[in-house]
């Protein structure tokens, strides 16, 4: 059966004389033109303008210097370090997008937040579309967020959601989350990428005409990425990553986005039984026992601003494998065997013959290239049997030529490390591995009181 065409076919046009024919043809049949004749769209009549209006006074465009800060004030939230990350508070209208991975911690976070606010004063909506109200209430009795300020909502409709936000009126809105929220005027079951748009830019419309700061949950892919559309952190304001390793109870809040703040601060939490508690002085938590062993040394990391001392360990047994062994855990692999091959061309730390066991202490990550220098020396410690001194830390670069390198903010390594105790520390002065690998003798065999230069 033939199928009759519903539309005719785009008509071919003379530039010069305007003659058109239904079927292309080198020449114009009207001015006998060569290469005139063109495709023409096909006229339908509908022409889409769009006139200016003329913007209101408070809307009006105003010199950016005529534009007051404090009309944007921030408030606490009252988890301290949650604050941090934000840059000192919550801004009215601001859009916070947190993600991390399943069961990182982060509705147990987000309902501390909504408790803290709670008790000063701040009424909080709080949308579970995954949770029922009664297990949200379970935890919160667990962890001592129970609140009359605190409402709850078991919704996965955002009209309902919406209709909540006009009916309790709260001052902080927080959606668990926004992958599972569906909209009726977006096709797609809840999580498609066209939903998770719709629902995000729906709740940041609320947010901004209302001055209503919202905090959005959101999933992430097995790559550790936000899952659904990249528009979604362009539509917020903030972008947090809640991060943490199941076998250790330490979690660290980063801003990947922050247009009201910095975006190199970091919040450190700790999760017990009774729920998510600040860590405001995480110092001594990737320390050991302080004693003088063979193959340790403390270098200090740069988690954002933070400063963090850090214990490297090291061990090593003697192998008569050709392919002798490379444990590494908290660092990085590549950067441990670079160190070790400088060790032993440029040092005379022979390590080719033995197994080489490293470590952090603390289930902590130190992979950045300060670290190059502590393992160098705790490495060092253990194949010549020797101990550090407890008051000295280690901080620098190793380049492949044996020489240290300065890292990036020395200065502030350098005074977290005086404030913890300290007193020496080897670094880029030092110019060559073998000479820092000196100098840590000269500290370990000095005695109180003698005459040795501090580094």
């Amino acid at each position: 059966m033939a199928t009759r065409r519903t539309t005719a076919p785009a008509p071919y046009r003379c530039t010069e004389c305007g003659w058109t024919t239904l079927k292309w043809v080198g020449r114009c049949g009207e001015c006998q033109q060569w290469g005139t004749v063109v495709e023409a769209a096909e006229q339908t009549g509908i022409v889409r303008t769009i006139a200016a209006t003329a913007p209101s006074a408070d809307r009006a465009a105003r010199p950016i210097t005529a534009v007051d800060s404090r009309d944007t004030p921030r408030r606490s939230t009252g988890v301290g370090e949650f604050d941090r990350v934000l840059g000192g508070g919550i801004v009215p209208g601001a859009a916070i997008l947190l993600s991390g991975e399943p069961g990182v911690g982060k509705s147990t976070l987000l309902l501390e937040v909504a408790a803290a606010s709670a008790r000063v004063g701040k009424r909080v909506l709080y949308a579970s579309a995954e949770e029922s109200i009664g297990q949200v209430r379970l935890r919160a009795e667990r962890t001592g967020a129970l609140h009359d300020e605190l409402y709850l909502a078991a919704e996965t409709d955002l009209a309902t959601i919406l209709g909540n936000i006009d009916q309790v009126r709260p001052e902080l809105l927080i959606v668990d989350s926004v992958q599972t929220v569906s909209s009726s005027l977006s096709e797609g079951m809840a999580g498609h990428p066209s939903q998770v748009r719709e629902v995000a830019s729906t709740l940041i419309r609320v947010a901004k005409e209302r001055d209503l700061p919202v905090i959005i949950v959101g999933h992430v892919t097995k790559d550790g990425l936000i899952a659904g559309p990249r528009i979604l952190e362009h539509l917020v304001d903030v972008v947090c990553h809640f991060e943490g390793d199941r076998q250790t109870s330490l979690r660290f809040v980063r801003a990947l986005k922050n247009r009201f703040g910095a975006t190199d601060e970091v919040g450190c939490f700790d999760m017990t039984g009774a729920g998510i508690a600040e860590v405001p002085d995480p110092s001594r938590l990737f320390l050991g026992s302080g004693s003088a062993e063979p193959g340790t040394c403390v270098a200090i990391a740069l988690e954002g601003r933070r400063a963090l001392p850090v214990e490297v360990q090291a061990l090593t047994i003697s192998s008569t494998s050709p392919n002798p062994r490379r444990i590494v855990n908290g660092v990085d692999a590549a950067r441990v065997a670079m160190v070790l091959a400088v060790l032993e061309k440029k040092a005379g730390i022979k390590t080719s013959d033995q197994d080489v066991y490293v470590s952090t202490v603390g289930g902590v990550r130190f992979v950045e290239p300060a670290a190059d220098l502590a393992i160098a020396i705790a490495v060092a410690g253990a194949v010549r049997n020797e101990s550090t001194p407890t008051h000295l830390a280690a901080i620098g670069e190793l380049s492949l030529a044996g020489e240290i390198r300065p890292v990036t903010q020395t200065a502030q390594r350098r005074s977290e490390a005086a404030r913890l105790g300290y007193t020496e520390v080897i670094d880029d002065r030092s110019k060559k591995l073998s000479s820092a690998l000196n100098d840590v003798k000269a500290r370990a065999r000095a005695r109180p009181g003698d005459d040795v230069p501090r580094f």
